[in-house]
């Protein structure tokens, strides 16, 4: 597989474009500061916000939309943002790394840069080494949530997943949502802890349709 699949045959949920980033990195950050890896991860002072929305912008910009798997719906108030099998940001070079550095280091603060450096050891130890779909990121405005937003997204997207007959994977950090994706046909694979002092997060895995 080397090319995005089709448009989604559902007006309620559309492909992002690149004039979608801003609100969706305003979205992601909003979600995700109470998240309890990032909240671990992340600087405690008031850049924080800020740098959550730049850290969501260059994933978005370079990492997730340019291989055409990011979803919204309701306008922007949720999305998901997938990473493709055959995106090279599935395991990105020691350059991408790098470029990443600086973002990372406005997101964490110094004294907190060991502790995103052991997250993402721990995250690249438990990624699929088969190809698959990745679940970079989802999120949906804190207003809307328990509408089934999320629940839209996913079920859509999957279905995508399940039309190139190929496996889906995420980290979930919050346990309140493991009984979501148990639902729809993920399964925890093994617990992801990065150091002593970290939120667990849990690897989940949806295998292939037919397998």
């Amino acid at each position: 597989m080397n090319a995005p699949l089709r448009p989604l045959a559902d007006e309620t949920v559309r492909r992002a474009t690149a004039d979608d980033v801003p609100r969706l990195a305003r979205l992601f950050a909003a979600v995700f500061a109470t998240d309890p890896v990032f909240n671990w991860l992340t600087r405690d002072d008031r850049s924080r916000h800020k740098a959550l929305e730049r850290f969501f912008l260059r994933v978005l910009n370079c990492r997730t939309l340019p291989y055409g798997e990011t979803w919204l719906a309701a306008n922007g108030l949720a999305a998901a943002a997938w990473i493709p099998p055959y995106s090279p940001q599935q395991s990105p070079s020691l350059v991408d790394d790098l470029k990443m550095v600086p973002t990372i280091l406005r997101l964490t603060g110094v004294p907190r840069l060991s502790r995103a450096a052991a997250m993402a050891s721990a995250m690249a130890g438990a990624h699929p080494t088969e190809p698959c779909f990745y679940l970079a990121f989802i999120a949906v405005a804190p207003r809307l949530q328990g509408a089934g937003l999320g629940t839209l997204l996913l079920e859509r997207t999957l279905a995508r997943v399940d039309a190139a007959r190929a496996g889906a994977y995420l980290e979930n950090s919050s346990p309140r949502n493991l009984t979501l994706y148990e639902r729809i046909g993920f399964k925890v694979t093994r617990e992801i802890v990065a150091r002593r002092d970290a939120p667990p997060m849990f690897a989940m895995w949806r295998p292939a349709k037919g397998n």
